[in-house]
């Protein structure tokens, strides 16, 4: 099934302040769903934590003028329907959605992924944690980057 090129309609985007943040994640590993979901819920900066299963639920997600836009976005890469370098390919040629930062966590170091992650000009590409005390790593990484 091809998911058609985002038809966003258009709403201002601005650099989210670091606090208060809404934070959309991709991911379809329902155990590293519900550990992720709670590190962002357990850290102050993030007001707002939204989940979908793949690539499709996150474009269907950002079209829907119904919610709210998110300050940031984290995708898993192998994830069934769409997987997240197909989404970040249609969200970052989308004019309205390309300045919302992106990133991608994976257990995959395959380098070809890095790559194109980088040239398509995603944030960062940070490897999942083996530890649940590692997964706190994660906002800390990406607010750290969004500061920058």
């Amino acid at each position: 099934m091809r998911v058609p090129y985002l038809t966003f309609i258009s709403q201002s985007y601005k650099m989210p302040n670091l606090y208060n943040l809404h934070i959309i994640i991709a991911e379809d590993d329902i155990d590293d769903a519900d550990i992720i979901c709670h590190t962002f819920n357990k850290n102050p900066d993030f007001a707002k934590v939204s989940l979908v299963a793949n690539g499709e639920e996150l474009l269907n997600f950002l079209e829907d003028a119904s919610n709210e836009i998110p300050d940031i976005i984290l995708t898993d890469i192998n994830m069934p329907i769409l997987d997240g370098i197909e989404a970040l390919q249609q969200i970052l040629n989308n004019n309205n959605l390309k300045t919302i930062p992106c990133f991608v966590y994976s257990t995959s170091i395959n380098p070809v992924y890095k790559e194109k992650c980088d040239l398509m000009g995603v944030k960062a590409y940070l490897i999942k944690p083996y530890s649940i005390e590692g997964f706190d790593e994660i906002p800390k990484s990406i607010l750290s980057i969004i500061e920058q």
